[in-house]
């Protein structure tokens, strides 16, 4: 089980429909299994964005997001024009940025989403959470080719 939402999360949530507010919670939580140590920062501008880093600076130094919209959730990717894209599911034109959207919570148990999570977890360079299992078992996407960061 993963750490309980911070208030104004689920405050900035409740405007959302709740088909839209229990995907990005489920969708958070998912983050989190493959991101214990993961730390969270919300915004709420116009959509309410969840950011994971392992520094506390989603801008610099984040791995992925979260942003709840209308009817769907994004989960991105802060360096995705970097990730290899074997199942072509990332989407976004700019310099850095891809998403993967969301519309159904079945839609979270497709296995390349973790794959997809745990490659952007690596490009940080972070090291394995401690006391969790070697990941090393796992299919991981390979790297990709190098690239400046932004």
């Amino acid at each position: 089980m993963t750490r309980p939402p911070d208030g104004r999360l689920l405050g900035y949530l409740a405007s959302y429909d709740p088909h839209v507010s229990d995907l990005t919670l489920a969708l958070r939580e998912l983050v989190l299994d493959e991101a214990p140590n993961a730390i969270e920062s919300v915004v709420k501008g116009y959509a309410v964005a969840i950011g994971f880093s392992f520094t506390g600076k989603p801008m610099k130094d984040g791995f992925c997001h979260i942003v709840a919209y209308k009817s769907h959730v994004n989960l991105g990717f802060n360096r995705g024009a970097l990730l290899p894209d074997p199942n072509s599911v990332l989407t976004g034109t700019g310099k850095w940025i891809r998403h993967i959207t969301l519309r159904n919570q079945n839609e979270l148990s497709r296995p390349f989403i973790r794959r997809y999570l745990q490659a952007a977890i690596e490009q940080t360079g972070a090291p394995p959470p401690k006391g969790t299992p070697n990941r090393s078992s796992r299919k991981v996407l390979s790297r990709g080719r190098r690239a400046s960061q932004p």
